[in-house]
């Protein structure tokens, strides 16, 4: 009996045994079947990716964007393909997620001065200010962060573009010996459409726009010089300091309120570091809860509404940049409703819908200086100080860059609405 039964247990073991490895096997087949289909599908995607965005990017690379991923796609429409042939274009690419189930991951944007638009825009359509929570309630305190539109800092030296904590912008000014269809300026963008993007993302969009930028120069023959990208990007602050204690590119605004006091003047800001030779440089004003609770109680009754607004959904705000070398051939005001774009023109200075200009001769190279203020905050300020505060920003950056031949709009310019 010992012996017969020892005989069924082994019997019985061995079944199990070559049940699980039966099991074993067909699991193994099945992963394997698994990893060869999303090797397929990446491989697939890698090439839609390439396809849309007219193989100026690696697919690989924009699939390692949030940490990896098996499948994407692009938008089977034509308008959201590029075509580097008619600037500006763009792309845009889909995260899979699931069964018809896709998530937002990458727009890459391809912009020329020789194109249809230029490619430097200013305007009020620009606020740097979400006013809403994501329950949809206005925030406490709207200018506190930059959270819409912040200031982009320079890449390096800014020679080779900026960036924003999700966005790379690579420049590329096409130099003596380029091809009679090279522009004079291109920019390329890759921008992250996902929330919270990492260190490691921030710095692949940058070698994708900086990548796509190199095979775009080679291919429309632009002799163009592209710098290296620096080691790391570091998360910029988008939270606005107090204007007094500004630095950088703001610093002319902090001794601004030193001299003439607080006023109605802004008492935010958020400045970029300032590089001499950057082609474009921004400095964001803005005023904050208590300021303009200050200035309301001066306004006139029929101006008390726009300080109500300022604290929810009209933030006060103005922005200044300044466009240098090829930028400044480049640079046009939005409009509204107006049709077609107003171009601001190296030497020639005036007031538009909230944005004034000014020109000037930087290291032998034309130069524009523009300031825009939101649609009721010009109101508040009005005109001797607009203009007092725009000549104080044009003649800090004129003189720290020792350009000459500035030219300042007319005060009856300061009157345009």
């Amino acid at each position: 009996m010992t012996g017969r039964g020892g005989v069924v247990v082994g019997a019985r073991w061995r079944r199990l045994w070559q049940t699980v490895a039966v099991g074993g096997l067909g699991l193994s087949l099945y992963a394997g079947w698994l990893t060869i289909d999303d090797v397929r599908d990446r491989a697939a995607s890698e090439r839609d990716i390439a396809a849309a965005c007219d193989h100026l990017i690696s697919g690989a690379q924009v699939m390692n964007l949030q940490g990896g991923m098996v499948r994407a796609q692009s938008d089977g429409y034509d308008e959201y393909r590029l075509d580097a042939r008619h600037l500006p274009s763009a792309c845009t690419l889909y995260k899979v997620t699931g069964a018809h189930r896709t998530s937002d991951l990458l727009r890459l944007i391809v912009e020329s001065s020789d194109g249809d638009q230029p490619v430097n825009m200013t305007g009020r359509q620009g606020s740097p200010f979400l006013t809403t929570t994501d329950g949809h309630e206005y925030k406490r305190d709207v200018t506190a962060i930059a959270d819409r539109m912040p200031e982009p800092w320079p890449l390096g030296d800014g020679t080779l573009g900026s960036y924003t904590n999700t966005s790379t912008t690579i420049r590329a000014e096409c130099g003596p010996g380029s091809g009679a269809a090279a522009p004079k300026l291109l920019n390329v963008t890759a921008v992250a459409r996902y929330q919270n993007v990492s260190a490691g993302d921030r710095e692949r969009l940058a070698r994708i726009a900086r990548a796509a930028t190199q095979k775009l120069t080679r291919r429309i023959d632009c002799k163009a010089q592209l710098p290296a990208l620096p080691a790391q990007l570091a998360e910029l602050p988008v939270k606005l300091r107090p204007v007094a204690s500004a630095t950088g590119s703001c610093r002319w605004a902090g001794r601004l309120v030193k001299e003439q006091g607080q006023g109605r003047l802004p008492d935010r800001a958020l400045a970029v570091p300032v590089r001499d030779v950057a082609p474009v440089e921004g400095c964001l004003l803005a005023v904050g809860p208590h300021q303009v609770r200050d200035i309301s109680d001066g306004l006139d009754f029929d101006q008390r509404d726009y300080a109500e607004s300022a604290l929810t959904s009209s933030p006060w705000w103005l922005r200044t940049v300044s466009y240098v070398g090829a930028e400044a051939q480049s640079v046009a005001n939005e409009e509204v409703g107006a049709g077609e774009d107003v171009r601001l023109r190296p030497g020639t200075a005036g007031g538009r819908n909230g944005t004034w200009w000014a020109s000037s001769t930087c290291d032998g190279k034309p130069a524009l200086h523009t300031l825009t203020v939101d649609h009721l905050y010009d109101d508040i300020l009005g005109p001797r100080a607009l203009d007092s505060l725009f000549r104080a920003y044009v003649d800090d950056i004129t003189t720290r860059r020792g350009c000459t031949h500035v030219t300042f709009p007319d005060a009856k310019d300061f009157h345009t609405l």
